[in-house]
């Protein structure tokens, strides 16, 4: 049973055959006894084609429930490794080069450029046709070819197998590859599960997208371990929220603050939905939730509002709110669910109560290292092997977490972590700019915003319109930096060292 499982072939054995695994809005459900067999299909029609335990597949699909199924089938047996559809050739390019992905698979139909670059890089594609008939996320796998030789170690993948691989922001180096263990993201769906007691009556409404791990693990497999069902959304749709909600009666739903105030906006006029269909509790991660607007979703909802914290390395949850009827405060990310966490000073050594410092953490959901990155880990962990967050806290006597800022300079744009490095490569490769340094500037609904300086080559001319243009031919939308401004000079350090951190304040940007 799934109770304890360690890998996700047990993890989806909890449900009871005939009870409701997947769901989509106006669908046909998929039960667990389907979502099993369609596992086993999915593992074997794999091994068939040289994939197995360990082999990496990357997944290019929409938000929905063959998403949701993919990844879990995928995961069984091989390695997923799912992929934003709104990248462009670029950025699939280094993705699939950085992964060895040695299989693709994109929905049937699909005009995504990730086939073009997995055909240039000899990664075989193969692809999936939804079988919706049979189930919400039911499919079928179409190969191109028959594969010289079955895989060399098959069937379901077990504990020590990596399950998951998605790649984190660097600041100041190129996006790192993070390796979750079937035992990694085991742990943490059970860790997120008993934080908000999930049984098989639970009814869960999917808006995250299901290439980040909030999806993932919170949307997708922490409910599934209790037995509940999950409804899958095409994707997060304010206009649509509510008529989801009246169709799905879910009990929960979990999202990001920018969603949460998206729905906050239109909950007014769909009060009879919201009082015919109480919910069990709200859930909220992976960027702070403004403690205004937690108080006015509790009021409208009749519902706790519960603030989780998660990040990758974590394989989501690090900290939680707990439910009712112990407290829950705004402006915390609550109790230490799953992982221990410590409050570190600069040496690395425990801090008391109150005192503010990196938060650190250690469990079983937490990855054992970055991917051939002897550096990164070398400054990731400490000698007592806590894994540093890079984020500042500090944590109450109850043990209350409270965040006070990051450390390093990613852009957190409304819960997206986008890299400063990554945009300046692309920025520079314009033949018009010499300088460039990405930086966070302050927005009001997304707490971040992607900003630019530059400086441009001598005798050259720009306007930022065109470089704009030239960014979001290279860049998924959410990565284009929204204001680039061109400078003679830009603003440096003591040391002379171009400097994010305070850039946007200099610049008169706040």
């Amino acid at each position: 049973m799934a109770e304890n499982a360690t890998t996700l072939h047990a993890l989806i054995q909890t449900g009871a055959d005939a009870a409701t695994a997947l769901s989509s809005p106006g669908g046909v459900p998929l039960t667990f006894g389907g979502l099993r067999a369609l596992t086993d299909r999915t593992i074997a029609a794999l091994n068939a084609q040289g994939i197995g335990r360990g082999d990496r597949v990357g997944i290019v699909l929409d938000n929905g429930p063959e998403m949701a199924a993919a990844f879990i089938a995928i995961a069984a047996g091989a390695t997923s490794a799912p992929l934003n559809p709104s990248y462009k050739a670029d950025e699939f390019n280094f993705y699939l080069s950085d992964l060895n992905a040695k299989l693709l698979v994109v929905a049937e139909g699909s005009e995504t450029p990730a086939v073009a670059v997995a055909e240039k890089l000899g990664v075989p594609v193969v692809r999936l046709r939804p079988t919706p008939e049979e189930g919400a996320g039911s499919f079928t796998l179409t190969f191109a070819n028959d594969a010289a030789a079955p895989a060399a170690k098959g069937g379901p993948a077990e504990p020590d197998d990596i399950a998951l691989v998605l790649h984190t922001s660097g600041t100041t180096s190129r996006p790192k590859i993070v390796p979750l263990k079937q035992s990694n993201v085991c742990a943490s769906a059970r860790n997120i599960r008993e934080t908000l007691a999930f049984t098989a009556e639970d009814r869960g409404l999917n808006i995250m997208p299901l290439f980040h791990i909030h999806g993932l693990i919170a949307g997708i497999l922490a409910p599934l371990s209790a037995g509940g069902q999950v409804s899958c959304t095409p994707g997060f749709n304010a206009l649509k929220f509510f008529g989801w909600m009246g169709e799905v009666r879910p009990t929960w739903y979990t999202a990001v603050p920018t969603m949460h105030q998206a729905i906050l906006a239109r909950a007014g006029r769909n009060k009879e939905i919201i009082d015919a269909n109480p919910l069990r509790f709200i859930r909220s991660s992976s960027s702070s939730m403004p403690p205004q607007v937690m108080k006015e979703i509790e009021d409208v909802f009749g519902a706790p509002l519960i603030e989780a914290y998660g990040m990758t390395e974590a394989s989501h949850q690090m900290a939680s709110n707990p439910l009712p009827p112990r407290p829950h405060y705004a402006g915390s990310v609550g109790l230490a669910a799953g992982p221990e966490i410590a409050i570190v000073d600069d040496e690395g050594e425990p801090l008391p109560a109150g005192e503010i410092g990196e938060i650190v953490i250690r469990g079983d959901n937490v990855m054992a290292g970055y991917e051939n990155n002897d550096k990164a880990n070398a400054e990731a962990f400490t000698k007592q092997g806590w894994f540093r967050t890079g984020d500042q806290g500090s944590l109450t006597p109850e043990g209350y977490l409270s965040l006070t800022g990051r450390l390093k300079e990613i852009i957190n744009r409304g819960g997206e972590k986008i890299s400063p490095r990554e945009v300046d490569e692309i920025l520079m490769d314009h033949p018009a700019v010499s300088q460039c340094v990405t930086f966070a500037m302050p927005h009001d609904k997304l707490g971040e915003d992607v900003a630019a300086a530059i400086v441009l080559r001598e005798g050259q001319t720009l306007v930022e319109k065109e470089l704009r243009g030239f960014a979001q031919e290279r860049l998924a939308a959410f990565k284009v930096p929204a204001k680039i401004l061109i400078l003679d000079e830009i603003p440096k350090g003591a040391t002379g060292k171009l400097q994010r951190i305070g850039l946007a304040q200099k610049l008169g940007l706040v």
